[in-house]
């Protein structure tokens, strides 16, 4: 046996057993080659592929990609990758590993290199699909995981609701995205009133108890955009991205109606609960988020000092009564 006859014999055997996808096309896509890895996971024996045109077989391959992904291989004569995070597979091939992992099929690395003639011209191009399904389990599982610690410090630990820095951090998002961009959003800024009575006539539990339940209640009236958190204690801020004044003074109406008429139930006691809420608009002329903040916090004030129980939209004139109560 020559040693030409050997190596192709060895080459045809590791061809056979590599645990890695190989095949072969030309110029119009029928298969030259079919190795035993694609002919286990496909169910199509290399017999039955060979000379046949590969979307005639797979039709429900991404044809306009995969076609311009060969035809520059063959254009530039040079290789080329694609990783399973930009695409997460070429075949939708079935795996081996268990359910738990949360994959329904098999990630893939593809690898494409042209196969050139004695000439140096690319007459074929083969394509070599390794198996990266554990690689990609793990990384999903770590960025789950990850994406959850991160959801985790962003949350009040008593309420499940946003804390406060992740509330600030939203606002001046949508702060510097309204004034990049144009449109509005309004702030409100809201507490319970008379908390400090609820704990020392009911308890510190019951206090908590109400503070979810109202964090409760406002979350379910949210929209997918809106944004709800405690700002500290009692107090409970709303970021309403394309919402005006008007509009934000309509569904905080609505939040501090449905509060007053329905107490919180704790420990078969009825405990009456009403909120004193301040709302602003986003303006051009604020120079930053800051400012918003500010005056929620007067418009807050206002409705405090007005008998509470109450919404109050921020105007210029409300700065004195602020002020006023400052000085006492």
């Amino acid at each position: 046996m020559s040693e030409g006859t050997t190596n192709l014999s060895l080459a045809e055997t590791v061809l056979k057993r590599v645990d890695v996808g190989i095949f072969v096309l030309n110029k119009n896509f029928e298969v030259q080659l079919w190795n035993n890895f694609m002919a286990h996971h496909s169910g199509h024996l290399a017999e039955e592929m060979l000379g046949k045109n590969l979307f005639d077989i797979f039709p429900e391959l991404p044809k306009p990609w995969f076609t311009k992904k060969v035809n520059t291989v063959f254009m530039l004569n040079n290789f080329s990758f694609v990783s399973w995070e930009n695409r997460p597979y070429l075949f939708r091939f079935a795996h081996n590993r268990p359910i738990t992992g949360g994959a329904d099929h098999m990630y893939q690395n593809c690898m494409l290199m042209p196969v050139n003639n004695e000439n140096g011209k690319p007459e074929s191009v083969c394509v070599v699909m390794f198996d990266v399904t554990d690689t990609a389990i793990a990384t999903n599982l770590l960025k789950e995981a990850m994406e959850k610690i991160a959801d985790i410090s962003n949350r009040d630990g008593l309420t499940g609701i946003y804390n406060r820095r992740y509330l600030e951090s939203r606002l001046e998002s949508e702060f510097d995205r309204t004034r990049r961009y144009g449109g509005t959003f309004s702030m409100v800024l809201f507490d319970l009133d008379f908390f400090k009575k609820v704990n020392d006539t009911y308890g510190h539990l019951a206090g908590d108890k109400v503070l979810v339940e109202v964090a409760q209640r406002i979350s379910n009236q949210l929209r997918a955009s809106d944004i709800v958190g405690r700002y500290g204690g009692e107090e409970f801020a709303l970021i309403l991205p394309e919402t005006p004044i008007e509009g934000a003074q309509v569904f905080g109406d609505r939040l501090r109606e449905m509060i007053e008429l329905e107490p919180v139930i704790y420990d078969n006691t009825t405990i009456p609960i009403t909120v004193s809420m301040g709302a602003t608009e986003y303006s051009a002329d604020l120079a930053s988020y800051d400012k918003l903040i500010l005056q929620s916090d007067v418009a807050l004030y206002a409705s405090k000092a007005g008998g509470r129980n109450r919404l109050t939209c921020y105007s210029p004139e409300l700065e004195s009564i602020a002020a006023s109560g400052a000085k006492h």
